[in-house]
């Protein structure tokens, strides 16, 4: 029976069924709902989508690695600028220091369960850089197009790991996750970063397409864990149905990787902590 490092290692992600309580699902998205409350986006809405990033990456996305920032739907404004519905049903996601700078989600992050799981991923050496509260909320959640976390996330050698939390169930209606068994044994197509002088763009390093038809829905229950490579290609649909699919995230890098100043997340390297490592 191979290890659970084995088949990650085969597979380029791991599906480990209800790996968190319901109730600690529960608790997760009821706060972060609360603190939706206290945002006042009047003045400076930034929107995050993934089919033209450039779009995304005003100053409040560029400065918000450090931060617990707010991002919308492309969807949730009308023409006169005003929002469609309540605040907290257009948000795409909060982000991206969420696991250090505020306790439920540190808790989270940094439960008992984490910390074996990296351990026997032989994750011991990697050290948390970003995490995303991710809505997919009904009716107006939108697509994450087919991408690699590296492109992101790039460091020398390529040591991005990710951790997605299924809050609640994840199905092909409401928008799961997809990829290939297998996929991550490829290159990487490409790199966000920031230019010289100011915005970001994304650096093409392989025109090879996606072998998207390869790729099969990832269904899981509430509380299920995907642990992602960072070099697998995956991606979602928008949510068409009914119901939210409501998720957290959480990617990792290696403490000693090259991490380049170009990169468009920023955070000072001696303030990233391990899963052994609270923040609080």
């Amino acid at each position: 029976m191979p290890t659970l490092n084995q088949q990650f290692q085969s597979q380029g992600f791991l599906v480990l069924e209800r790996f968190v309580p319901a109730k600690a699902c529960d608790a997760l998205m009821l706060w972060a709902e609360a603190l939706t409350s206290d945002f006042d986006y009047k003045g400076h809405p930034s929107i995050f989508q993934t089919t033209d990033q450039s779009k995304s990456s005003d100053d409040y996305f560029l400065e918000s690695g450090d931060q617990i920032s707010f991002f919308f739907e492309k969807d949730a404004f009308d023409e006169k600028g005003e929002l469609k519905q309540d605040l907290f049903h257009s948000l795409n996601k909060i982000g991206h220091a969420l696991h250090d700078l505020d306790p439920m989600f540190a808790s989270f992050s940094r439960s008992k369960e984490m910390r074996e799981l990296a351990a026997e991923l032989g994750l011991e050496d990697h050290v948390l850089i970003q995490s995303m509260m991710i809505f997919k909320h009904a009716k107006i959640g939108g697509k994450v197009d087919v991408h690699q976390d590296a492109t992101f996330l790039y460091t020398e050698p390529q040591s991005c790991i990710g951790f997605w939390f299924a809050l609640e169930d994840a199905t092909i209606e409401n928008g799961c996750m997809w990829a290939a068994a297998g996929g991550h044994k490829t290159s990487l197509r490409s790199r966000f970063q920031r230019k010289e002088g100011g915005g970001t763009e994304m650096q093409i390093l392989d025109e090879q397409p996606y072998d998207i038809n390869s790729m099969k829905p990832l269904e899981v229950p509430k509380g299920s864990c995907i642990v992602l490579h960072g070099l697998l290609p995956h991606y979602s649909l928008p949510n068409t149905s009914g119901k939210s699919r409501q998720a957290f995230a959480i990617h990792t890098i290696h403490r000693d990787a090259y991490y380049p100043e170009s990169n468009w997340l920023r955070r000072e390297r001696k303030s990233l902590k391990g899963f052994e490592q609270s923040a609080h």
